[in-house]
């Protein structure tokens, strides 16, 4: 009998994770509803390994049983998370051209990104050609802290302000740099600030020496879908350059890639909130 060691009972645990997804691949294959004996067979499992693989399926919604016929089939969860990742892929088709307008016009990397729930996850991105390129954080598919990122701070900022409190209870606010804002009276003012401008930045918050300035991307809900920004090295990315050309650029092309995705000014905007 092998010992119960941490390193087995990891081995254990991925194997039955590779096991549960193999039962989720065999449920779509056969397109309807299937017996517990047929997945069995399939997979070459055990009748009692299928049923316990089953359970936390059932549990979190990736599955679901017939009460009457006891036979097995995906869940709606599976149709959801879907959901999500196809609305992430169509709206970087959509915005894609205004992302490589941005770099373009700025001649600094441009950014494309959306919030899950505490979190932003960067889904496009285009280099910039400076002859100086700083690599930065911001890669596509990494995701990053809410209250230190241009991005996460636009998109927080329109959102109600119940779900606001919401967010910053469960995240802690990490001093990542010396210009980090770790105090939540003090960011949501600066939340109410970028909600007021259009666009909120990152002064090196996240990375010594990058900055970052992002706009919201709102969708035909009228709901901030993603932010659209740009970094770049504290050399270029100045406060003179923010405020005579580049918040205008980024906020001019938010506004259009918004139009594209649907969004009426006119209609259902939220209520500026008091600090």
């Amino acid at each position: 009998m092998k010992e119960d060691t941490p390193g087995n009972r990891k081995n254990k645990n991925v194997q039955s994770l590779e096991r549960a997804l193999t039962l989720i691949e065999q449920m779509a294959e056969a397109g309807r509803p299937v017996t517990i004996s047929e997945l069995s067979e399939k997979t070459g499992l055990k009748i009692s390994t299928v049923h316990r693989l089953l359970s936390p399926l059932l549990n979190r919604g990736y599955a679901e049983q017939n009460p009457e016929t006891n036979k097995y089939q995906l869940g709606l969860k599976l149709l959801e998370v879907s959901n999500r990742i196809y609305s992430y892929s169509d709206i970087r088709t959509i915005v894609r051209p205004f992302v490589a307008e941005l770099v373009e016009r700025c001649n600094e990397t441009a950014n494309l990104a959306v919030l899950d729930d505490t979190e932003i996850v960067y889904i496009d991105q285009i280099e910039s050609q400076n002859y100086i390129i700083v690599k930065m954080f911001a890669q596509v598919g990494n995701r990053g802290p809410v209250h230190c990122t241009a991005s996460g701070k636009i998109l927080l900022a329109y959102r109600p302000e119940k779900e606001i409190d919401d967010i910053l209870s469960r995240i802690e606010l990490k001093r990542h740099t010396d210009q980090t804002i770790t105090e939540p009276k003090k960011l949501k003012k600066e939340l109410l600030l970028a909600r007021e401008q259009g666009y909120a930045l990152d002064w090196g918050e996240m990375e010594e020496h990058v900055r970052c300035i992002a706009a919201p991307i709102f969708n035909y809900e009228n709901k901030p879908a993603a932010s659209i920004g740009v970094s770049g090295p504290d050399n270029r990315i100045t406060r003179d350059y923010i405020k005579d050309a580049l918040a205008g650029i980024v906020t001019e092309i938010a506004a259009r890639a918004s139009a594209r995705l649907g969004y009426n000014k006119n209609i259902n905007r939220p209520p500026t909130r008091q600090p």
